[in-house]
Formats: C-alpha cells, sequence, structure tokens
C-alpha cells in the first residue's frame, strides 16, 4: 500500500464517520452555494470536501486539487495533481441509500497514476496503481468474461437513453454513483457502464477509470477514441466503459 493510499483510507474513515449522521436527513441536502462544476453544492459535500482539503492542505502530497465543488486550489506540494470527489452519489446519500463514495485520484503530468474509491456506506474500498493492478478490499479483481450482449447487465445514463436501449441485453441498471459503477465494471459485478449526458467530469471519473483499466476493462468515449479530460470541472464528457469484449459492438451501436 503506498503513502497516498493509506492517506486516503485515513479519510475514507474520517468522512464516513463525520457524515453518518448526516445521511438520508434533509441536513444532507441542505443548499451550502454554487459548486465550480456548475452544479448545487449540498452540506454533505461541504463537510466532506473541506476534511479533505484541510489534510491536504497540511499533508502536501500534490501541488493542486482539483475538485468539484471547490474547483483548482493550491496545496503547496512540489508537483502532482489530485482529483477530488467528495461525495460521488450526493442524491443517494441525501436519500438514504447505501451507494455514494468518495473518490480521490492522483495524476502527474495528465496521467493518473493512483485511484482510490470507497463506499462510505458499505466500507468497500476499491484501489488502483497504474501497472500494478487493482483490488477489492485488497484482494485482485478482473472484469467479466460476459461476450454477448444479450447476457450482459448494462448501468446507462444520458439523453440518448432511449436509443441507446435498443441494444438487446439481459439487465439495464442506474445506480447513481459514477465513480462506483466504474469501479464495479472493474469487478464484474455489471459488464458495461455508458454515460451519455456529456455532463461526467474529470473528477467523477478520474479514479474509477483507473481501477476499471487496471483490471482489465477498456475505456472510451462514444466514438472508441481515448477520453481526455480538461482538468476544468465545468466541461463534462460523454463515457463508455466495458468489460473490453464487448467494446467494439457497443461502441458500433451508439455511432
Amino acid at each position: 500500500m503506498t503513502e497516498f493510499i493509506r492517506a486516503c483510507d485515513h479519510l475514507a474513515g474520517v468522512v464516513r464517520e463525520s457524515v453518518a449522521g448526516m445521511v438520508g436527513t434533509p441536513e444532507a441536502g441542505e443548499y451550502v452555494r454554487m459548486g465550480a462544476d456548475g452544479t448545487p453544492t449540498k452540506k454533505i459535500d461541504q463537510v466532506a470536501e473541506d476534511i479533505i482539503v484541510d489534510y491536504f492542505r497540511d499533508h502536501p502530497f500534490c501541488r493542486r486539487l482539483i475538485s468539484e465543488e471547490l474547483g483548482c486550489a493550491d496545496m503547496g506540494g512540489d508537483e502532482g495533481t489530485i482529483f477530488l470527489d467528495p461525495i460521488d452519489g450526493t442524491y443517494n446519500a441525501v436519500a438514504g441509500i447505501p451507494f455514494y463514495a468518495l473518490s480521490i485520484a492522483y495524476a502527474e503530468e495528465g496521467v493518473v497514476l493512483q485511484g482510490y474509491v470507497q463506499n462510505l456506506a458499505t466500507g468497500e474500498t476499491f484501489v488502483a496503481i497504474r501497472g500494478r493492478g487493482a483490488f477489492l478490499d485488497g484482494e485482485p479483481i478482473r472484469v467479466s468474461g460476459t461476450s454477448l450482449l444479450e447476457d450482459s447487465a448494462l448501468s446507462l445514463y444520458g439523453r440518448r437513453f432511449e436509443a441507446a436501449r435498443t441494444l438487446r441485453v439481459r439487465r439495464w441498471r442506474l445506480l447513481g454513483a459514477s465513480a462506483l459503477e466504474l469501479c464495479y465494471v472493474g469487478c464484474g459485478r455489471i459488464d458495461g457502464f455508458i454515460d451519455l449526458r456529456g455532463a461526467l467530469r474529470v473528477t467523477d471519473a478520474a479514479a474509477g477509470m483507473l481501477v476499471c483499466e487496471e483490471a482489465g476493462g477498456t475505456v472510451t468515449d462514444t466514438g472508441g477514441n481515448s477520453l481526455i479530460f480538461p482538468d476544468e470541472v465545468s466541461i463534462g464528457r460523454n463515457l463508455v466503459a466495458t468489460n473490453g469484449i464487448m467494446h467494439g459492438k457497443i461502441i458500433e451501436h451508439l455511432r
């Protein structure tokens, strides 16, 4: 376990404890301000973000931190960028649905090197280190071996929902936390995650993408090209993540 992952584990514990009494209550969903990503910051988002930003200011792992609520901030380190989503799946957390996560990724020169995603409701923790694999609670994970669309389970978001649903698959799912859904592709719980909203940001996806890819999955844009996010939380992208086996079939359908 790297020093960065150990720090993420510590932060996840502090965040879980700090928001536990707020989850599923009206207090969690209280409007605080408009976030840097152009969406409303809820109280539960702000509490989680403040804990993490304060920690990284005191422990300068990176030169800058980019978060959905805060935007871009100088952290005082020598190099590297941390991409943070303090509560991925805020609606679920406010509603008391146990599917919301802390997502943290560390990158250098535009390449994500380490990713950490914890389901704050259950404690399940996904970790990936570039070139060293992906893990769930310390055990290696691998994408599914599903090869036929009609046998697959896919998660899907977006305005092109009805068009994409003409894909003949076994099950459609919409779970409400992008980072976790990318990790679920990585561990084979679902076979693909498709987001066609044009609103997925680097903070949503950076850690989960690394988990998915290190577990053997494929992540691209809807044209099958490498997915490049700007370091700007107000700009979103579309994304297709699969076990790799079915990727070409899905991309062909979406074109």
